[in-house]
C-alpha cells in the first residue's frame, strides 16, 4: 500500500503574510515534521495561485485580500516546509480545491492501492475541499486528515471543518 501526503498550501500569505494567523504559524514545525515521516516521492503539495486581476474575480470580491498572487513572496511555499519536500510534485491552483491534484492521485491509484493523508491551510476552505474532491474522486480510498498539521482562518471554523470531513466518511487524526 501506498501512502500519499497532500500538503495544502503552505504559503507564507497563509502563515504569516496577508491571511496569516496564530495558529497557521504555530503548525509548521508538525508539517515539516509529517513531511519527514514520508518517502520523498510520495509527496504532493498545492499552492495556491492567483494572478494580478484577483480582486476582479468572484473569490476576490468575496474575499477582497490580494494574497498569492504568483511570482510574490506570499505565494511561495514556506522555505522550511519546501526545503522539506524537495521532490514533492507541486500543483498550482487558482481556486480553493484542485482537480489536478485528484485527476493525478485518481491515476496512482490505478497503478497500485493508495491511502491519502492531508495537512496544511487552511482547514476550513482549501484542506476541506481537497478533502471532498478526493473522496469524491476515489470513493473506495481511505482519506485523512492530520488535525494537529492543520489551522483554519479561525479556531471555530477549523472544528467545523473537521466535523465536515468526518460527515463525509474523512478519517480525523
Amino acid at each position: 500500500m501506498k501512502k500519499i501526503l497532500a500538503v495544502i498550501d503552505m504559503q507564507n500569505d497563509f502563515i504569516d503574510g496577508a491571511l496569516g494567523t496564530a495558529e497557521a504559524a504555530g503548525i509548521v514545525e508538525k508539517v515539516v515534521d509529517k513531511i519527514r515521516s514520508y518517502p520523498a516521492d510520495c509527496i504532493y503539495a498545492t499552492r495556491d495561485t492567483h494572478e494580478e486581476d484577483y480582486m476582479e474575480t468572484s473569490e476576490g470580491r468575496h474575499l477582497p485580500v490580494k494574497h498569492c498572487i504568483k511570482g510574490t513572496k506570499g505565494w511561495e511555499i514556506r522555505p522550511e516546509v519546501a526545503k522539506a519536500m524537495p521532490q514533492a510534485a507541486i500543483i498550482d491552483k487558482p481556486t480553493f480545491g484542485s482537480k489536478e491534484l485528484a485527476r493525478r492521485l485518481f491515476e496512482e491509484s490505478q497503478k497500485e492501492e493508495i491511502e491519502i493523508e492531508l495537512a496544511g491551510l487552511c482547514t476550513d476552505i482549501c484542506v476541506v475541499t481537497n478533502a471532498l474532491l478526493l473522496k469524491t474522486e476515489l470513493p473506495e480510498v481511505k482519506i485523512s486528515v492530520d488535525a494537529s498539521c492543520c489551522a483554519g482562518v479561525t479556531p471555530e471554523s477549523h472544528e467545523a471543518a473537521l466535523v465536515t470531513m468526518k460527515m463525509c466518511q474523512i478519517e480525523v487524526v
